[in-house]
């Protein structure tokens, strides 16, 4: 009898196993699912907080920038990188357009704050200086609206201009697109929107990763 009794009792607990053989299934599935939901949560919110405070990623889609940036190029900036320290002159730079925020623009650094900026045929001098600046990154000769321009940088902002400049919408004629959009009402109220304030500039533009991999910090 005790065999026998034996016997029954270790087939009761087979039988209680097979039976909670598919609520561990189920359980183990579950906790499957929510382990990957969790991963996935996880990555879209540092994904969220590396594009809303580390990185920006941007679309070029014009040619301003040729030929170190292509329309269609994308293109990551670094919003912490004057954090401690203000753009330097060359420096290529994600910013909000001041005739318009809701747009961002890309162009290179050339005026500073407080400095005087002045574009003689095709040639640009920094505060006075008899030798122009040096710009072997220009794509080709410049020759549309290269003549008769004086900048006086403010305090606290920047002079932008594009690499390729004989059709690039940059500082030359922002000052005239604030009159037509009605921001301004003649040049001289309109002076303010020629700069780029530090508190417009996004960030530097660090590297291009499609359609290929290229550093912008050595431009």
């Amino acid at each position: 009898m005790e065999g026998k009794e034996l016997l029954d009792a270790q087939q009761k607990i087979e039988e209680a196993d097979t039976t909670q053989e598919p609520e561990k299934k189920k359980r183990t599935l579950f906790r499957e699912i929510l382990s990957f939901i969790e991963i996935f949560v996880a990555a879209f919110i540092l994904a969220q907080l590396m594009t809303r405070f580390v990185l920006i990623n941007a679309e070029v889609p014009s040619e301003s920038m040729e030929n170190i940036i292509e329309p269609g190029d994308r293109l990551f900036g670094f919003r912490l990188s004057y954090t401690f320290d203000g753009p330097k002159r060359y420096d290529i730079v994600i910013f909000r357009y001041p005739v318009d925020e809701t747009q961002n623009f890309i162009k290179r650094v050339i005026g500073l704050p407080g400095e005087t900026v002045e574009i003689r045929k095709g040639k640009i001098y920094i505060d006075g200086s008899k030798q122009p600046l040096e710009e072997p990154y220009l794509p080709e000769k410049w020759t549309d609206d290269n003549d008769g321009y004086v900048f006086e940088v403010p305090d606290g902002c920047y002079l932008m201009l594009g690499d390729n400049r004989n059709i690039s919408l940059d500082a030359r004629f922002w000052a005239d697109e604030a009159v037509e959009d009605g921001l301004a009402k003649n040049e001289a109220q309109a002076q303010q929107y020629t700069y780029v304030e530090s508190e417009q500039i996004l960030g530097r533009a660090i590297v291009k990763y499609y359609p290929n991999f290229e550093s912008l910090l050595d431009y």
